[in-house]
């Protein structure tokens, strides 16, 4: 019981290699992106020409989902190397891409396959109202 205990203790008070704080100024502009459109994708890359095979699939998917364009931003990490390490340290995630819906975190390209093959990726981004509406779908 102690020795995990310690265990545990330690892990949490041992700095963590490689870790960097981002500068307030990347914290805002990273603030104001997540909140810049209900979907909001950072990526490598950009929807027309994604830079990785998992950027491609999130954003295939969220083609296949329906999601409004009016309503979805993407941000290319490889532009900028603060926003790419910055976003990491922002959601606690560690891979991109990363996909916020409403201001929320949702998760990377995995989360995002599983979420669909669930029903659960129409069903929030229906919440959100992010996707087009079904009118404009049959014309």
């Amino acid at each position: 019981m102690f020795a995990s205990t310690m265990l545990r203790v330690r892990s949490i008070i041992r700095p963590t290699v490689g870790l960097r704080f981002m500068s307030a100024e990347t914290k805002k502009a990273i603030t104001e992106a997540v909140s810049s459109a209900p979907v909001v994708l950072f990526m490598k890359g950009t929807p027309e020409a994604p830079a990785c095979g998992f950027s491609r699939a999130t954003i295939q998917m969220l083609g296949q989902q329906g999601v409004d364009p009016a309503k979805f931003a993407a941000y290319n990490v490889l532009e900028d190397s603060d926003l790419r390490q910055g976003i990491k340290e922002y959601s606690d995630w560690p891979t991109i891409p990363q996909l916020y819906v409403d201001s929320e975190f949702v998760g990377g390209c995995d989360i995002i396959m599983s979420m669909a093959q669930s029903g659960e990726l129409s069903e929030v981004l229906e919440k959100a109202n992010a996707l087009v509406p079904e009118e404009e779908e049959k014309q």
